[in-house]
């Protein structure tokens, strides 16, 4: 046995041990040995396959013994689970420090050489690395039911771990870590597991914050820094500070689709508590970043910005801290429904656009290289900037996902109202040609269809407040907005409609999800015949994004015929959109387990049809997946990797066509 394999069964030995104890001190020897006695006879069981004494053992417990017994070895699974995440960060580190010129296959160190020796040149190899849109879609699902005060621990008890693996830890050290783990163990065993209310969008939206703050927030700029090196060492460029090749969106507080709870207020809520949160972990970056440029060289440009201060970039950044302190404290009053806030959303002392907070920085970026102190430069000043770009102001962008039928309905009802009719009869039972027609002409239309006192019922109402919601976002803020059961192109147009009559500037891109095997199988024609639409095709600028579902199409089909139906609908889509000339970004509904089309990312990257990802892609990561992939700083940076080597693979040498 390797002296890796030996210190991760170390490691187990080492929680359930402690966990022993804590079993011991808190329920008794009885049921300490009753614990025992049953691990024992699942060992043997497992040995000799004859389960049979091990089922007896199990049946004669008493009922108050049944609930302690099953809290011990979920307690120590999930244990045997922190261990196995913490060796696979143990033997990334040892495998960088004992063979670094061994690049282990699917990372980036391995992938860059091979794809410059199968004759790729260096400066298209640099574009797709610079120009890559990977977009990582955070969502909730029944499937996370760790609490985050149990994440929490879960997550010092690796960081003890670590600590003790250190070469140079002294006794007395190692004797404080040992105790602050038996500390977190004995804390983890008293902390209820089990969820008493059903977590509200709003809940679900702060677990996904917290996701980026806990670990993200620092591995996504780590990861990007490493990024930049490689392409550099590969091929003299540098990624731009301003790329994000990639990137995380949420569909927490913003997924609608079947859920009553997420309305509109609860949409404008979350987008407002992301900007709180994004302005407090800013507000700490800009200042720890001003007590580091206490120096007074700087260029002519930020000179004439300061004046003759002292110190230029500590007081350029002193306005920016400012600025970045009011949204803080304008959105936690906003999220408080307090009355207490000076600031409203046009006031011109907080920042709404994620390049009012960029622009600053930039010049200190350029002052810094004009004066020769570019390492200052790509320091913590770097990092912040690339924060920035990815995270913005919001934390996270929010996709919005609701069903085609609520669009129709709200359309019908508006034209009920107004007394459009075709052959007498309402719009939702018009022909798909009269429906286009009339979208169409209303699209181009300068006046608006839906009256200000339209006396909408509960249903429209709320469809109308979230595209009124949306209107006043930043296009920063927002991601896709999705629609669910799409079968026609009627189906887009409503939501284009929608968004122009509510005042939506900068709207939202729409993406189709098409999820039974049926609208997976029209895919292609409903996609076809929209594109022909010129006055569509004009609006989205080259660029069509499609949603693929996974776990309907399953339930729908089975397993087989969707996986079947989800390929050729690919491929299909792929062939429409460069007829048209359309650059198409596939968008992948997967979850955490097979039959929701989870599986190992690289893989699955790999295996989609060969030219169905040129560079961009866009897939969902569920529930307990998020902190099983991201929850660990060194994990979530393999992870970032995985994603960021599979997609340029099958980008730039993807695999033969299947014959």
């Amino acid at each position: 046995m390797s002296d890796l394999q030996t210190q991760l069964r170390d490691n187990i030995r080492l929680l359930g041990s402690i966990l022993g104890d804590t079993l011991r001190s808190q329920l008794g020897d009885a049921l300490y040995h009753r614990v025992e006695e049953i691990r024992d006879k699942a060992i043997g069981s497992h040995s000799s396959q004859d389960w049979t004494s091990l089922v007896e053992l199990m049946g004669k417990l008493s009922d108050d013994e049944l609930v302690p017994v099953a809290r011990a070895f979920t307690h120590f699974l999930n244990y045997a689970n922190i261990a196995e995440q913490h060796h696979q960060v143990r033997c990334g580190r040892s495998q960088l420090r004992n063979e670094p010129g061994e690049a282990l296959l699917g990372t980036l160190d391995e992938l860059l050489p091979r794809l410059l020796k199968q004759g790729i040149e260096a400066e298209d190899l640099a574009q797709a690395m610079s120009s890559m849109q990977v977009e990582l879609v955070l969502t909730a699902h029944p499937t996370e039911v760790t609490r985050r005060t149990l994440r929490r621990k879960y997550n010092d008890i690796s960081d003890i771990l670590s600590e003790l693996d250190s070469s140079d830890i002294t006794p007395p050290t190692e004797q404080r870590q040992l105790k602050r783990l038996r500390r977190r163990i004995l804390a983890s065993w008293h902390t209820d597991e089990i969820r008493r209310q059903k977590p509200t969008p709003i809940d679900e939206a702060k677990w996904g914050y917290a996701a980026i703050e806990e670990s993200l927030w620092t591995a996504l700029p780590n990861f990007l820094i490493k990024f930049d090196q490689l392409l550099y060492q590969h091929t003299g460029q540098r990624l731009p500070l301003s790329a994000t090749p990639i990137r995380f969106t949420s569909w927490m507080g913003g997924d609608r689709d079947g859920n009553p709870n997420v309305t509109a207020k609860v949409t404008q809520h979350v987008l407002t508590l992301g900007r709180w949160r994004a302005a407090h972990l800013l507000f700490n970056d800009i200042s720890e970043l001003r007590q580091d440029l206490s120096f007074g060289e700087c260029s002519q440009a930020l000179r004439d910005i300061v004046g003759a201060h002292r110190e230029p970039y500590r007081e350029l950044l002193r306005g920016v801290r400012r600025r970045l302190e009011n949204t803080r404290d304008w959105a936690e009053a906003k999220v408080n429904a307090s009355a207490s806030s000076t600031y409203d959303e046009k006031h011109p002392d907080i920042y709404q656009f994620d390049d009012e907070l960029l622009e600053p920085l930039q010049l200190i970026y350029d002052s810094l290289l004009e004066c020769g102190l570019e390492d200052i430069a790509e320091g913590s000043l770097s990092t912040i900037m690339r924060r920035v770009a990815c995270f913005g102001l919001t934390l996270l962008r929010l996709d919005i996902r609701q069903d085609s039928t609520l669009h129709r309905d709200t359309i019908s009802e508006v034209t009920d109202y107004l007394g459009i009719q075709v052959n007498g009869a309402s719009y939702k039972d018009w022909s798909e040609a009269d429906k286009q027609t009339f979208l169409l002409t209303e699209i181009e239309s300068l006046r608006p269809l839906i009256p200000t006192e339209f006396p909408a019922t509960e249903q429209t109402r709320e469809v109308l407040d979230t595209f009124s919601i949306l209107a006043d976002q930043p296009a920063s803020a927002l991601g896709a907005y999705i629609i669910s059961m799409a079968t026609y192109p009627s189906d887009v147009l409503a939501v284009r409609l929608l968004q122009k009559e509510m005042g939506c500037k900068n709207p939202q891109r729409i993406v189709p999800l098409f999820e039974t095997l049926s609208d997976l199988e029209g895919a292609a024609e409903t996609m076809n015949r929209l594109l022909e639409i010129d006055q569509y095709k004009q609006s989205i600028n080259g660029q069509q994004e499609v949603m693929i579902g996974y776990s309907d199409s399953a339930k729908d089909a089975g397993f087989f015929a969707a996986s079947w139906g989800q390929y050729r609908a690919q491929e299909s889509l792929s062939q429409i959109c460069e007829k048209h000339g359309v650059h198409l970004t596939l968008f992948h509904g997967r979850g955490g387990s097979a039959s929701r089309g989870g599986g190992p990312a690289h893989t699955a990257l790999l295996s989609q049809p060969p030219g169905t990802i040129k560079g961009s892609v866009r897939v969902t990561e569920q529930g307990e997946m998020i902190q099983f992939k991201f929850g660990l700083h060194d994990l979530a940076l393999e992870n970032l990797e995985i994603y960021a080597a599979g997609t340029l693979e099958a980008t730039l040498a993807p695999a033969s066509p299947p014959k």
